[in-house]
């Protein structure tokens, strides 16, 4: 323990000593010993010192160190301290050591001094960014007898949160309250922030909690819901932003983004068009970071006409506004607009990087572009020079899998240079459902159990094909060998929005407060849809029963029941929007299509892997894709 803060691991101070042959200063011992003469007091050769800091490289700044060491002014804070912070903020490669061999001369370093190398250290200009040295810094300081500051702290915190350092950054809390700084408002914020960076956001929340009411700012909160959004705690994000507005605080750029990144992976329309409204009110001009995320937005909660109108209302697309457009039509399956805009993209003079192809190799893979996206996978290696990852390998196998040629996607998986991943074994398993080949599918399982990386859903899925092979012996053995290896399968579910709030239903489930009016509804559907001829497809039930009961099974599907309350609840005419966490079975997919035709009604449903849009008894994206 070193004034009261353990390290992880005890290492002494390294930060002040110079890499490079920059002037070594004297020690203490041979300025106190100078001549008179040659130690003159600062203020006795200013005028010979007075050169600007204000240096346009770091080779001016080297001239400016040399000439203080030359005239004995290196040790004295006045001229030494603007040398340190150009150093240390400039953002100039080699511009840390410089910082380190400046600070090192300093006879009495102050709070100051520490405070502005520590800064350096955590912002990582021209690559020198060091957060472990800015953490023995403020031992060193302790151990000097000098006392941190307001200004201390932000930037220690900071590098804790970079290290990922939670116990170091709990201690540092305990100095904090100790010395008396817990009310000041950038360290609560940034105490804040660094918890939420750590991946601890209920300590985040702790310590908002703790602010009085009186000194919480926009930052504060904007350090919430940051928090929220690392963990993936979306509904609590969209919860805080709502609070956040009740309270009267105006939302800034960085609590606006997080409430649409919130919103999207809810599928949280109404709430996201919300933000958007505050986002008109309280932003004279939206930059590429607000369009992006409202694009990002609009695109996963099913109105990709949104999303192209913020695309196409950005000045300056950015090579990460070309991306989100891309992944957004591969979620609707538009693979042919995404080649369109992959082009632009090109023309437009950016290059793609390896997640722009990863968005249009999806978007070909999800339209059963076969051709295009093996195109699109030679230009990304020979062309741009992108080397393949493990998530264009698994676009690739999954293209290949679609187009029923299994074989050519595991001959793909085993010349990976990485070997062989989950996701490309997962994509294959996924391929060989749709086209009923057990046997791969069998050999994918194992392959997935050999990498340590089989979950339950991989189990369900070779369980359902032996039990729609009647194999019901081998089908139950499955699924109790995947319990007993402690794999838990998440419970699937559908989600409706209505009036900016999500309502969740299971399979069967009787626990929402509307449950006898909900079953009520779903009774009329289903007695709408028997008179146009309408009758279950049970194909896809994997249960040793009867089909009656197996009609019962299919009948309270939590995406029908996700339906029926959004018919029941929402103004005639209005889309009904669902998210669920399953992959679309044909039933639900024919049974959706006669909804939206027998009520007149969009129906727009997000799964698990897409997006389906339902307009007057037919997928809107059907005549995109071959496999909706």
């Amino acid at each position: 323990m070193v004034g009261g803060l353990v390290l992880s691991q005890a290492q002494t101070h390294q930060a002040a000593t110079p890499r490079t042959a920059a002037p070594a200063p004297a020690p203490a011992q041979a300025l106190e010993k100078r001549p008179r003469d040659q130690a003159q007091p600062c203020g006795t050769v200013a005028a010979a010192a007075a050169v600007s800091v204000s240096a346009p490289s770091l080779d001016e700044v080297r001239k400016v160190h040399a000439r203080h060491i030359k005239l004995g002014l290196d040790r004295c804070p006045r001229y030494a301290r603007p040398l340190l912070a150009a150093c240390a903020v400039s953002g100039w490669p080699g511009g840390m050591e410089l910082a380190a061999s400046i600070f090192e001369s300093l006879v009495e370093p102050e709070a100051f001094d520490y405070n502005t190398l520590m800064r350096g250290h955590v912002s990582g200009g021209g690559g020198d960014r060091d957060p472990a040295a800015a953490l023995r810094l403020y031992i060193d300081g302790l151990e000097a007898g000098v006392s941190p500051d307001s200004y201390t702290f932000p930037f220690v915190l900071k590098a804790c949160a970079q290290l990922a350092a939670l116990q170091e950054g709990r201690q540092l809390q305990a100095h904090i309250v100790k010395l008396g700084f817990q009310h000041d408002e950038h360290v609560q914020n940034s105490l804040i922030s660094f918890y939420g960076k750590c991946g601890a956001p209920a300590m985040a929340r702790l310590a908002f909690d703790r602010v009085e009411a009186e000194e919480r700012t926009t930052v504060s909160w904007s350090a919430l819901l940051a928090a929220y959004t690392k963990a993936g705690l979306w509904g609590e994000c969209l919860a805080s932003f709502g609070s956040m507005m009740l309270d009267g605080w105006r939302p800034d750029e960085s609590s606006m983004v997080s409430a649409l990144s919130a919103c999207a992976h809810l599928g949280s329309f109404d709430a996201g068009r919300s933000v958007h409204c505050a986002l008109l009110r309280n932003t004279a001009r939206l930059n590429t970071i607000m369009l992006t995320s409202l694009l990002d937005m609009y695109a996963k909660c099913g109105s990709i006409e949104k999303a192209a109108a913020a695309f196409d209302a950005m000045d300056d697309k950015s090579a990460w506004a070309y991306s989100a457009m891309l992944s957004g039509l591969a979620l609707h399956g538009d693979g042919r607009k995404a080649l369109q805009v992959f082009d632009a993209m090109v023309r437009e003079g950016h290059a793609p990087d390896a997640a722009a192809y990863v968005g249009v190799l999806n978007a070909c893979s999800r339209a059963g572009l076969l051709e295009d996206g093996l195109r699109c996978f030679d230009r990304m290696r020979l062309e741009h020079k992108v080397a393949p990852n493990a998530l264009h390998y698994g676009c690739m196998v999954d293209l290949m899998a679609r187009a029923g040629r299994l074989d050519d996607a595991r001959a793909l998986i085993g010349t990976m240079p990485t070997g062989p991943t989950d996701t490309a074994w997962r994509s294959l398993l996924n391929a060989c459902r749709i086209h009923g080949d057990l046997d791969l599918a069998w050999h994918a399982l194992q392959e997935l159990r050999r990498l340590g990386a089989a979950n339950a859903g991989d189990y369900v899925i070779v369980a359902d094909m032996h039990a729609r092979a009647k194999n019901w012996t081998a089908a139950a053995a499955l699924r109790t060998e995947a319990v007993d290896s402690g794999l838990a399968q998440s419970l699937g579910f559908s989600a409706v929005e209505v009036r900016g709030e999500l309502h969740r239903f299971v399979s069967q489930d009787m626990a929402h407060p509307r449950t006898r009016d909900i079953y009520e509804m779903l009774h009329q559907m289903e007695w709408q849809l028997r008179f146009d001829g309408y009758k279950p497809d049970t194909s896809e039930v994997a249960l040793d029963a009867g089909e009656e009961e197996k009609g019962r099974v299919v009948a309270a599907h939590s995406q029908k029941l996700a339906m029926a309350f959004g018919l029941l609840s929402t103004p005639e005419g209005a889309p009904v929007r669902v998210v669920t966490n399953l992959r679309m079975s044909k039933e639900c997919h024919a049974y959706s299509a006669l909804i939206s035709e027998i009520f007149g009604r969009d129906i727009v449903i997000r799964d698990r892997n897409r997006l389906h849009r339902f307009r007057n008894g037919r997928c809107c994206y059907l005549k995109m894709t071959k496999a909706c």
